[in-house]
C-alpha cells in the first residue's frame, strides 16, 4: 500500500519535471531551435492546424528558420500566422520558402531569458510539492483508518520528503543547465 503510494509519487514528480523540460523548449537560446515556433496554427483550409503539419519546419544554422509549406498557397496564411504569433521577428516570403531570421541575442536578453527559465523551475517545485502534499494527505488518511500505525506514518511521510528532496535538485540540476545553455554566448 504505501510501496504503491510511494510508485505513484515518483510517477506524477517525474511528470513535473518533464512538463519543465517540456517549457524550457519554448525558451530561446544562443542557438535558435524550431520548438519556438510550437503552437502557432495555420489557416488550413478553415481548420487551425499545427505550423508543422502544412510544411518542413528547419533551422540550416544558427540564426536562421526555414519553413517550406507543402502547398505554395499556404505562404500567405504560413506568414500570416507567424506575424500574429508575434515570436519577435518578421516572415520573409520568397515565394518559394518563407525564412526567419533571429538577430542573436544581447545579454540583457539572455539574462531575461534565464529568468523566465527561473519562473518555470519555480513553478515546477511547487508542483513537486503539491504532489507531496496529495501524498502525505493519503498517509494521514491511513492513520485515520486504522491500515497504518502512528510509527509507520512517520516512516512513510519520511520517505515522502526523501522523494520530494530528490525531485526538488533534479529540478533544480535542470535549471543550472539550461541557464548554462542560455547564457552562453
Amino acid at each position: 500500500m504505501l510501496e504503491e503510494l510511494y510508485a505513484q509519487t515518483k510517477e506524477h514528480m517525474d511528470k513535473a519535471i518533464d512538463a519543465l523540460k517540456r517549457d524550457y523548449k519554448s525558451l530561446r537560446t544562443g542557438k535558435v531551435s524550431t520548438n519556438i515556433l510550437d503552437g502557432i496554427k495555420v489557416d488550413y483550409y478553415g481548420t487551425p492546424t499545427d505550423l508543422s503539419q502544412v510544411g518542413s519546419v528547419l533551422a540550416p544554422d544558427a540564426t536562421t528558420i526555414t519553413i517550406s509549406p507543402w502547398e505554395k498557397n499556404l505562404l500567405g496564411p504560413i506568414e500570416k500566422a507567424i506575424q500574429t504569433a508575434n515570436i519577435g521577428v518578421n516572415p520573409n516570403n520568397d515565394g518559394v520558402i518563407i525564412k526567419l531570421f533571429f538577430p542573436p541575442m544581447t545579454v540583457e536578453q539572455r539574462q531575461e531569458t534565464a529568468k523566465q527559465a527561473k519562473g518555470m523551475t519555480d513553478n515546477a517545485k511547487v508542483a513537486i510539492r503539491n504532489i507531496r502534499q496529495n501524498s502525505n494527505t493519503k498517509i494521514k488518511n491511513f492513520l485515520k483508518d486504522k491500515a497504518i500505525t502512528e510509527d509507520e506514518s512517520k516512516k512513510a511521510q519520511d520517505e515522502i520528503q526523501k522523494i520530494t528532496d530528490s525531485y526538488v535538485s533534479k529540478a533544480d540540476d535542470t535549471f543550472k543547465a539550461k541557464e548554462a545553455e542560455i547564457l552562453k554566448v
